[in-house]
Order: structure tokens, then sequence, then C-alpha cells
């Protein structure tokens, strides 16, 4: 009978694949388990704004940017539905792992925090990708959907939802409690997005108010993403493009950066 191998220590690499895809598929998991409240509410949700929006504003709005009102409206409205989950998928898993003391079972594992950081940020895009083909697919019953540039809707898409991901960490790291959470969704999540140019086009807006609407990367993401199915756009072509990838860049720097200084994660 030959002998018993001992075990012997797994050789991890400079990026611990196994450990990035299991935190992720953990994360996925999480939200799909309880897919009635995390995809069914948000496409309920978005539908209930389109139809108050077409009973309230159908006959008196005719056009928005040169095209029909509704079809203007519904890339807005996913797009909303699609951030606002990515931003709900990270920072509640966050907030939970730390009020429960569960967090540590994510920080001693040899991931690293670049590792971390890819992990829950491609879950909460999946989520937010989920939730927008959801509504998506909905709202093309009721609401002609023209496409005109794929690329630009990928783009904008994933973006997007890359950095409601990465602010949904970030506030997840900063809060305390969920009070926290609730005050980052009331005082910074829901003035971005309602002036983010969803529900109208800039040029109703007068110039000085247009000028601080240009501040906002959300008004970027919004713009983008109706662009590449309308082909209207309220800013320079391709500026989205620009903003999107530039302010993922410095939120995802400094997501990894407080991870590995463990800022409110480690005790």
């Amino acid at each position: 009978m030959s002998a018993v191998q001992p075990p012997v220590p797994r050789t991890i690499g400079a990026v611990n694949w196994r450990g990035l895809w299991e935190l992720y598929l953990k994360e996925v998991r999480r939200f799909v388990k309880v897919y009635l409240q995390t995809i069914g509410a948000p496409l309920v949700t978005t539908l209930l704004f389109l139809s108050i929006f077409a009973l309230a504003l159908g006959r008196a709005v005719q056009t928005q940017g040169g095209v029909p009102f509704m079809e203007f409206l519904a890339p807005g409205l996913m797009m909303m539905a699609m951030v606002q989950n990515a931003f709900a998928n990270t920072s509640s898993s966050i907030i939970i792992s730390k009020v429960q003391g569960s967090i540590i079972d994510v920080l001693m594992p040899p991931i690293s925090p670049l590792e971390l950081t890819l992990a829950y940020g491609a879950a909460g895009v999946t989520r937010g990708l989920l939730v927008g083909l959801a509504v998506g697919l909905a709202m093309s019953l009721f609401v002609t959907v023209h496409i005109h540039d794929v690329g630009m809707i990928l783009f904008h898409a994933v973006g997007a939802s890359l950095m409601l991901s990465l602010l949904g960490m970030l506030a997840g790291i900063w809060a305390d409690k969920f009070d926290h959470l609730a005050a980052v969704t009331n005082f910074l999540i829901t003035p971005l997005s309602f002036l983010s140019g969803t529900f109208y086009s800039l040029d109703r807006l007068p110039e000085n108010v247009q000028f601080i609407a240009h501040f906002n990367p959300f008004f970027y993401m919004i713009d983008g993403f109706r662009y590449g199915f309308i082909g209207h756009d309220d800013a320079l072509p391709g500026l989205s493009v620009i903003v999107v990838g530039g302010t993922n860049l410095v939120l995802a720097g400094l997501t990894y950066w407080l991870i590995r200084k463990g800022w409110k994660l480690k005790a």
C-alpha cells in the first residue's frame, strides 16, 4: 500500500484566479438567491416610472431632444435601474459583512486588495447588467427601441455599472451602520441621478444650470448611453467615454488604496 502523501501548499502565482473567481461567484449567488428583490423589484419600479411619465407627460411633451419623449426617456430609466442596483450590491455586501463580523473571512484568505476590488466590482456590474437587460426587454414591449451604436451602449452600461459599484464599495467601507449608507443614497446618489438629464434634455435648462450639470459624472453616463440608442447627445461627442473611463480609474484607485490600508475594515 502506497504511503499517503502529505498535503502541500497551493501555488497561487501572481494572481489568485481561483480566489478571485470564488469571491465573484459568492457575490453573484448572494443576489441571485433573492432575485425577486434584486432583479424583479427594480423591473417593476422602473416600469411604474415609465407608465407614470407616459400618463402624466405623454401628451404634454411630445418630443425631447428631437425624438419622441418615451424613446428619449427609456434609456435613462434603464441606466438608473442598472447603476442603483450596482451600488446597492457592493455597498450592502460590505456593510453586512462588517456588521456581522464576517468581513474577516474575506480579508484573511490570500486574496490581494486588487483582486478584492475586481471581484466585488465585477459582481456589482453583473447585477447592474442583469437588471438593465430585464428592464430593457420589458420596456421594448411598450416603447420602440432603436439601436444607433452598440459599442456606446455596451461601454456605458459596463462603465456606469462599474462606477456605481465602486462608489458602493467606498460607501460600504466608510459606513459603520446602515444609516450611513442611507445618507449616501439620499444626499449623493439620488440628487446626482435626478440632475443627470434622465428625464429631460440639457438644452431645456438655463445656461448657468447647464454649466453646473456638466460637472455631474452621472450626466455623462446617461448621455453616452442614450446616444447609443437614439443618436442624440448633449455633450461633446466621445466626451462621455473619457469622463466615465477617467472616473472609474480614480474610484478604482481609491478603493484599492483603502482596502490595502484596511481602513475601517481591519480592527
